[in-house]
């Protein structure tokens, strides 16, 4: 199922209640899950490489935690603040601005206009520095992904509560 913008995220508690959460895809809802958000955000943090492992590596101590408590959105969210730690790193090793596009597609009223804009790609500024804290973070959003004991509460979660 895919993840669900419609609920009232600043009134749910996913923590006391799983079943509204749905995985979605890649990193959504990663900014809106409580208490997770609340709890992971602070330590978020990719500007150098040394910064990045200390964040990458505390997170994925959160991500372990969160599994020995056998809770999956936990550890589905550190997951996914892993997994934005690698992609804004690319984003700023790629783009010094950390805009990707000349025009924010988001922001455009009709489809069209949001597809041309996704077309009108800034040019790329290669960042040694983000690169490499992109690397770090991207090796510990893989080993949380393929984590065994993640992988089995992905389908327990999916089994019992996101079902078509």
């Amino acid at each position: 199922m895919a993840f669900d913008y419609t609920l009232d995220f600043k009134a749910i508690d996913f923590r006391d209640s799983p079943e509204l959460y749905r995985v979605g895809k890649g990193e959504q809802g990663v900014l809106l899950v409580e208490p997770y958000k609340s709890e992971i955000l602070p330590h978020w943090r990719f500007k150098t490489p040394d910064i990045a492992r200390v964040s990458s590596e505390k997170i994925y101590e959160m991500f372990l935690d969160y599994l020995n408590q056998d809770d999956f959105i936990g550890a589905d969210m550190a997951r996914k603040f892993l997994q934005m730690g690698y992609t804004r790193s690319r984003r700023y090793a790629n783009h010094k601005s950390g805009r990707k596009y000349k025009k924010n597609p988001q922001k455009e009223s009709s489809k069209e206009a949001q597809l041309q804009a996704r077309k009108d790609i800034l040019p790329n500024e290669v960042d040694p520095v983000k690169a490499e804290s992109a690397a770090i973070f991207k090796e510990k959003w893989t080993q949380a992904k393929t984590n065994e004991k993640y992988l089995q509460l992905l389908k327990k979660h999916k089994a019992m509560y996101e079902q078509d």
